[in-house]
């Protein structure tokens, strides 16, 4: 019996479920895998809902089975830290072989994030490979490669996470990221050929609704400014609450304004940033949030790198016309990411927001991007730089943003992405005294938290290295994917 099933299929016992707070996780609900027919299911539901003493969990718990996060990461043994995330690769390590529930079918093993999250993430696994390179577990970073390749053949592009309610969004494309990685693990230059049809059909995706797309407009992920030029942006096909957060959805939206809220909200979390004041337009509040309007350095940046990919690719199979093709969209990019997103007076990176043809107030470290790709010229990276150490470097790390407002994805939180992404990016132009700083501090409050904890959490507090990170819509996780990988290609750089 395949047990795969779509939200949709259970809406009204879905909605009921949510909303009545059965589970503290929202997540729940949506992991659930069900153990009868769904249309049985449904067909029970509509009978016995009404019966005097219908217990809604008696119910939900007969009929579906919650598998739930498996990971234990804590032990009584204290491993040093090395030892330990040695441990985790295993723990960490799922099969998808068939459908089960909302969860997708994939052809290879695969890496966990941990805590609540038992799916393949999309960027989150470019991160992970970073550590298992550094493991040398080189299949299972050729594993995750093969997913994103088998998701883009199948669906068009790597989804968000690995489940049927991530079906609208994709997440930053790493995908030519990771080709890369993999290419200077195994130094194989077929890599590049052997992927070169799912680099343009990503590619594709990104770009679609280019055509016929009119200056001073938008189409899906595609935005075409004033002056005619053609920029990226998040965006989600959806426009209704996450299933995995779906209450918290529907309380914000009553304080919202406009019709467009949950894809604003779907769409941030297509740049995984869920959440930062770098989406709201007050810079404060979410009820505010305006992804749509915005056109994002970082995800610019990554398409350049695609494009640069896809050039290379075409150069290694002799497609002349096609290398050209690439190469020139890639040089025009780089022109528009200086043009839009660098701000000159601040001398940082920012988004560019469409409607008000300038560029956004908030001051984030996605400027990082055109420093981490060789984007930026040596001024710039000084400009970024001083930034960075003047406003984003803590004690405990860099930080996302310079606005403290409780979402998880502001001050003051340290990712491990973007310790990653501002050690490179300075080595990449010489500061590197910065960078040692940065990867001195981040691993270093890594290594205090795991001391007191036993754990590898999901992101850090930068400025309270007393304290454990907090903020946004559910408790720190621990595992942790992306903090075990980053911080073994630091200690090793």
């Amino acid at each position: 019996m395949s047990t795969q099933f779509y939200i949709h299929d259970i809406q009204s016992l879905f909605d009921d479920v949510q909303k009545s707070k059965i589970f503290e996780d929202q997540k729940m609900m949506t992991d659930a895998v069900p153990l009868f027919p769904i249309g049985e299911i449904n067909a029970k539901y509509t009978k016995e809902k009404e019966t005097d003493g219908f217990d809604l969990k008696n119910f939900v718990m007969t009929h579906f089975d919650f598998l739930g996060a498996r990971v234990s990461v804590q032990r009584a043994e204290h491993l040093p830290i090395a030892e330990h995330i040695e441990k985790l690769w295993d723990e960490l390590t799922r099969t998808a072989y068939e459908e089960k529930g909302t969860l997708l079918k994939l052809p290879k093993p695969y890496i966990v994030p941990g805590g609540r999250f038992n799916e393949f993430f999309y960027w989150d696994s470019y991160f992970i490979m970073l550590g298992l390179q550094v493991s040398g577990r080189v299949e299972m970073m050729e594993n995750i490669v093969e997913n994103c390749s088998y998701l883009i053949q199948h669906i068009g592009f790597v989804p968000n996470a690995s489940r049927t309610h991530f079906l609208s969004r994709s997440q930053p494309p790493y995908f030519s990221l990771m080709l890369d990685l993999l290419f200077e693990t195994t130094n194989d230059g077929e890599i590049y050929t052997k992927y070169h049809d799912t680099l343009e059909k990503e590619y594709a995706f990104w770009m679609n609704g280019e055509k016929g797309i009119g200056s001073d407009s938008s189409v899906k992920r595609v935005v075409k400014t004033k002056d005619g030029d053609l920029l990226n942006r998040y965006y989600d096909a959806e426009n209704a609450p996450r299933p995995e957060s779906y209450l918290i959805d529907i309380k914000d939206h009553k304080s919202a304004s406009g019709d467009e809220f949950y894809r604003n909200i779907r769409s941030a979390c297509e740049s995984g940033w869920d959440f930062s004041s770098r989406w709201f337009a007050d810079g404060e509040h979410i009820q505010t949030i305006e992804t749509l309007n915005l056109a994002e350095v970082d995800l610019n940046c990554l398409l350049w790198h695609l494009e640069m990919t896809l050039s290379k690719s075409s150069a290694l199979q002799n497609l002349r016309d096609k290398e050209k093709y690439f190469a020139e969209r890639a040089a025009k990019r780089k022109q528009m990411i200086s043009k839009y997103f660098w701000d000159e007076d601040a001398k940082i990176y920012k988004d560019y927001h469409i409607q008000k043809n300038t560029k956004t107030p908030s001051e984030h470290i996605a400027a990082l991007y055109p420093l981490f790709l060789g984007l930026a010229d040596q001024k710039q990276a000084e400009g970024v730089a001083r930034n960075i150490s003047e406003k984003f470097l803590y004690q405990g790390g860099l930080v996302t943003t310079t606005k403290k407002t409780g979402q998880q994805w502001d001050l003051p939180n340290a990712w491990a992405p973007y310790q990653w992404l501002g050690f490179t990016s300075m080595k990449n132009y010489g500061f590197n005294e910065l960078a040692e700083k940065i990867k001195n501090n981040w691993c270093s409050n890594v290594e205090r938290v795991y001391q007191n904890t036993g754990k590898l959490m999901e992101k850090y507090n930068a400025l309270d290295t007393e304290t454990i990170a907090g903020g946004g819509e559910y408790p720190n996780q621990d595992g942790f994917g992306w903090t075990n990988g980053v911080y073994l290609q630091l200690q090793q750089n």
